[in-house]
Order: C-alpha cells, then structure tokens, then sequence
C-alpha cells in the first residue's frame, strides 16, 4: 500500500514504523507535519490509500481525515486521552500501559480503535521507554491495524456505545507545576519518577544555585546522604542532590531559557553550571564493581567465565571527547583480562550516535572541539579494529547511527535486539564521516551498497541490515531481557568449537588487509574530508549542527519513501 506517515518529527517510532512498513512491502512516505496547507499538497500529490501518524502533536484538519483514513498512534491504552499520557504513566508509577491505534475524528484521541497493545512500564526514563517497550507496542499495534484496514472487511471499535467497556481518562497536560520537586519532602522515589517521567523533554524545571534549570534524568545513589537539596558530589559531569532520604544523580541540566533569548540544550551537568558548580568531590566511577553493590556509572566491566562485558550508556547515545577517552581506557583495560570474547554494549538503550554534537555546541570553538571529538573517536575504533587476540561483539540493544554505527561494525560480530534502528550515514548533518567507515562499511556490505546506504540516508531495520551484512545476529527480546540473551549467546560462542582458530584466522585478514591498505591511510583520508568540513567556510554543518541541537523547526517537509 501507498501509505503516508504524518508526523511532528523523523524521530525514533517514526523512523521504525516506516522502516518495518518498508520491509513488508508497503510504500511509505514520510511527511512532517509544519503547517496544514502542505498536508493538503501531500496528500493530493502522493494520493496515499492509508495515513498513518506515528508521532504527532497537531491535529489533522477535518477535510483531510474526512476524506483519508487517518491513523493516529496514541502512547495510551484505550479511553486515554490527552498530551502526556506516557508521562502520566511513570509518574504515578504505573507497572503496565499500552498504546492505541485510533482513527481521526474531532475528538482528540476520541476515534474509533483499530489496535491496540499493551506494554509493562519498567523503572527506566521516559524516552527509554519510549524507545523500548513502547515502541514495541506501536509497532505491534501499527502493523494489526494496517492489516485489518487492508483486509476491507474490519469494522473499528467505537469508543463510545453500550460495547465500550472502559472508562474515558482524560488527563491535563502535564505541566511544571506538578513536575515540581519539592526537596524537602519529597522520598527519593517520587523524585526519581518525576524526573524519569521528563528525561528527556521537557525537563524538570528547579532552583539550583540561584538560577533556574531544567533537569534531566535521574539515577539512584545508594550511600551518599546530605541536606535535602544540597549538591553532594559529582561523577562523570553528573551532579548528585541530596533527597530527605537518599540521593540522585542528575546527568545533565538545561538553563532556562529566557524571553527573546536563543533556545537552550542539555549539557553534562557539570559542564552546564561551569564556574557556578561549588567545590565537591568528584567520585569516580567504578569500572568494576563488587558483588552485590549497585553504584551509579555511565560504564561498567563484568566477567563470566570466558567472556568479558563492556556496558556503556551515555545520555541520548551522544559521546564526547571525554567519554570516548573513558570508554578507550576501559576497552583497554579489558584487553588485559583473561577472556576470549568481549562484548560491547549490551544496554537496553542507545548503543551510540557518535560525537557529542551538544558539547561541541557549547564549546568555544565548536570546529577545534569537534576535530578532537572524532579523533577520539577513530581512536576507541582503531582499538576495536587492532584487536586480534580475542573475538569483540557490539551488542546494539538500542538504536545506532552515524559514527555510533560505525563504531559497532568495527566489532567482529554485530548483533541487535529485533527493535533496533540504523542510520549508517552522516549526511544529514553535513558531514563526510569517519571512524575508520570507508574500510568497514564496504567490508561487509560491499562498494556498492555503502555508497546507497550513506548516500541516500535512510534508516534501516534490524531485519534489513541482517539481510544486507550489516549484521550477524538479531535478537528476539523484550528491552528488559536483552542483555540476559546477549550473555548467553556469548557464552555458547566462548565455549564453541574453532573458537581459536577464527581468533586466528581474524589476525590474518588483520595483517592481509594493513598490508593492502594500512588503516591509517583510510583514517588520514576521512580526516582530510572531516577537517574541511569542520573548518572550511561555507560547510553547512555548523548550521545544521545549531539547528539540530536546538530543535529548531525543520523546513523540508517531506523524506524517506521507498
């Protein structure tokens, strides 16, 4: 089918949705929504037999859904409604949720239901959520719908009539007032609710140190304690809070922006209180940690038996210059155990979308801060690519793109959750790329296809790169359960038979290939691009980059089709 995806942005369902629609057959056309009229234009020039919304925070005018089928995918299970239902979900601590396929009417979230899903609501932030188990469930529920619509013969339930079972929940939305943490009273577990509930957007709006802030995320801290409110340590650019019984770490702030003033963006959260930030202790964050202790970190080393994990998960998959230094010393660090398979990744999250763009956006010289952060970064991958005594496995259980999906084909074996999404190119952020890509990406998917793949920048599903070489192994797995499956699949690959001589086998090709090429041309090549893209006048990634990080609005309005 001919089907139109409206939405607010290409964001991460958006971007699923199409590419699953894609990969059964359908013919989708990504159309974000900046203003009624070019709707009109797009659906009389596309003539589209379904339109589907994945993530949409305008309404469809009534000419369009009285005349098309409109879809709209609502993060709620049935009879919710309203702008904050995931929100509402974590903040009052919700076990179970779901999603809702609706058809389009006057009222907002009021159409008849042509799916629905349920999905559990685990102690994670909003946008983890959003990206996991939600997603999950809007896929589920998006592709039943598309089904029974092309069927011809299914009827929509009604959400109104003697049939309709479930009470009507409309809920406000979700303002800063009731977001409010109030430090003084509030247990560290309301605490951490509210400030999963808007990791990501809006934020939490506080008082700290005299000015006003936007907070984002939250994590437990199990041993520091301190007057409410008071900042007590910091930790990787995150601060810890004091709650009246316990802490939180707070990884990244958002000044608040002020009237006519330019837009603002999220920073470590050290990074954004600069000079204000008092004198506090700065506890590293332990790499390995004893049995039985659970303290905070960004980046973490275990073992068993044959096999070592390397997790990392960096706020909003972004890497900057520092975290990719630390994420080095670990790797290095877990060179030197005695173990025949190392994994890389393994989280629920983002896996990694390359270099920290909102660090650079702050820096005083954006074009040096950049240069440095993808020289850190071709560094961590040359590590990966040099590693020749032992086999690496990139476990993706979240999304990858750009220098992060290079940094994950460095691996000897990629494998992701079935849910993932890949954006293998740089192009839409003015950039020729590096991370050692040109020697990869042909490496496994040929000359050809890596030139498709970043030139036409489109996203692809886990089951897509399967099928082109992108990677070796897709995982069927709940969010939650990922990291569960990757150790045991890393554990049946240690204990395999030939394991010593593919181990074998891989510095050969190592050395056959630095013989063809040394890794270091490919690297001085890509830089070369890099350099003039960071520096030369009239590059457009500066401006996309300013755009990018502070959501400015996007002027084209329509993408993807295949």
């Amino acid at each position: 089918m001919r089907i139109l995806l409206v939405a607010s942005a290409f964001n991460s369902l958006t971007q699923r949705v199409h590419v699953e629609l894609r990969d059964r057959g359908h013919r989708p056309l990504v159309h974000l929504m900046v203003g009624e009229d070019p709707l009109r234009d797009a659906v009389r020039r596309h003539r589209p037999e379904l339109i589907v919304a994945p993530m949409l925070k305008a309404a469809i005018p009534r000419d369009v859904w009285s005349e098309h089928t409109c879809l709209i995918v609502h993060p709620g299970p049935p009879g919710d409604r309203g702008p904050s239902a995931l929100d509402w979900a974590i903040h009052e601590g919700l076990d179970s949720w779901g999603v809702t396929v609706l058809q389009a009417d006057e009222l907002m979230d009021g159409g008849d239901i042509w799916a629905h899903a349920e999905c559990p609501v685990p102690p994670v932030g909003k946008s983890d959520l959003y990206r996991g188990e939600v997603a999950d469930a809007a896929l589920r529920a998006v592709l039943l719908a598309v089904q029974r619509f092309a069927s011809g013969t299914y009827v929509p339930r009604p959400q109104h009539g003697p049939d309709w079972d479930v009470p009507d929940h409309t809920r406000p939305y979700l303002n800063q007032r009731v977001r409010q943490i109030d430090w003084l009273t509030d247990p560290t577990a309301t605490v951490l609710r509210k400030l999963r509930a808007a990791d990501s957007q809006p934020g939490v709006l506080d008082e700290l140190l005299g000015e006003e802030w936007y907070l984002h995320g939250g994590h437990l801290e199990g041993e520091l304690r301190g007057f409410p409110g008071e900042l007590l340590a910091t930790r990787v650019g995150a601060v810890c809070r004091a709650t009246v019984d316990g802490a939180v770490w707070i990884p990244q702030l958002r000044r608040r922006r002020l009237a006519g003033g330019p837009a603002t963006f999220k920073l470590p959260a050290t990074l954004a209180l600069g000079d204000r930030i008092p004198p506090l202790p700065e506890l590293p964050a332990p790499l390995w940690q004893s049995e039985g202790r659970k303290a905070w970190t960004d980046l973490d080393y275990r073992e068993v038996g044959p096999v070592g994990f390397l997790r990392f998960s960096f706020p909003g998959g972004a890497m900057s210059t520092e975290q990719c230094r630390r994420l080095l010393d670990a790797y290095r660090y877990a060179l030197t155990r005695p173990t025949s398979v190392l994994v890389l990744g393994g989280g629920r999250d983002f896996f990694s979308n390359g270099i920290h763009l909102n660090v650079i956006e702050a820096a005083a010289d954006p074009a040096a801060e950049s240069w440095a952060n993808i020289n850190a970064m071709d560094d961590l991958v040359a590590e990966l690519l040099t590693t020749t005594d032992r086999l690496v496995v990139a476990a993706l259980g979240g999304n990858a793109a750009a220098g992060g999906a290079m940094l994950a084909l460095a691996a000897d074996e990629v494998w992701c959750r079935d849910g993932v999404v890949l954006n293998p190119h740089y192009r839409l952020m003015g950039l020729y790329g590096s991370e050692y890509w040109t020697y990869t990406l042909p490496r496994r998917v040929g000359a050809a296809a890596a030139e498709r793949l970043t030139r036409h920048a489109l996203p692809i599903s886990a089951a897509g790169a399967l099928q082109l070489g992108l990677v070796e192994r897709v995982i069927e797995a709940a969010p939650e359960q990922f990291g569960c499956e990757v150790a045991r699949f890393a554990s049946l690959l240690a204990a395999g038979p030939g394991l010593a001589e593919r181990i074998a086998a891989k510095k050969l090709s190592r050395e056959r290939d630095e013989a063809a090429k040394p890794l270091e041309a490919y690297r001085a090549e890509e830089l070369a691009q890099m350099h003039r893209n960071f520096f030369a006048p009239g590059e457009p990634y500066h401006d996309l980059r300013a755009a990018f990080v502070r959501k400015e609005p996007v002027r084209r309005t329509e993408g993807a089709r295949q």
